[in-house]
């Protein structure tokens, strides 16, 4: 898959994440991470205020945010998410199924025991020059042709994304990253 485990390590692939359990009969799951220049409480701030008309997805604004601008600084108005939450993403709705400030949040679409199931997860571990920020995409899609959906065009598309997300957190959290 390409971009499917852009920046990660072979014990980053293999090693569980947080909320692997929510989609755990995932048919699809990629990792990508990124080493941020700045501690995981400075970090997480800036995944917790994340969504469609808050802080934005800090990719590319111009695809998933209707061209708005994402944030450049943390905004207290939108750091009051907890497991349970919705969190706006455009044309569909995520629930923050874990909030553990500042090692863990997770996104959900769909339940883990319906025909669909997506979740993302970003887990802040500590590094030596800051945070090592895991996230990884599960999904599983129960329709005919789901499987193809998956493969060719959610994790790409999704890999495309993430990728230019984890560049923007550090851009905007540390300054400087080590991907």
């Amino acid at each position: 898959m390409l971009l499917g485990h852009w920046g990660a390590t072979p014990d980053e692939i293999d090693g569980p994440v947080v909320g692997d359990d929510i989609c755990a009969e995932a048919r699809t799951s990629a990792t990508r991470c990124i080493t941020i220049a700045a501690l995981p409480e400075e970090v997480f701030p800036w995944i917790q205020q994340m969504g469609f008309g808050r802080a934005g997805w800090y990719s590319y604004d111009w695809l998933d945010n209707l061209g708005r601008r994402s944030a450049t600084g943390i905004h207290p108005e939108w750091q009051d998410v907890v497991a349970g939450s919705p969190i706006p993403g455009g044309p569909v709705s995520f629930t923050a199924a874990v909030v553990e400030p500042p090692r863990a949040f997770v996104l959900q679409f769909g339940r883990p025991d319906g025909r669909l199931c997506f979740t993302l997860a970003y887990e802040l571990r500590p590094d030596p020059t800051g945070t090592r920020l895991v996230t990884r995409m599960r999904t599983r899609i129960g329709v005919p042709g789901g499987l193809v959906v998956e493969r060719a065009l959610l994790g790409p598309g999704d890999g495309f994304m993430v990728r230019r997300q984890l560049r923007g957190l550090a851009e905007r959290a540390g300054g400087r990253s080590k991907d």
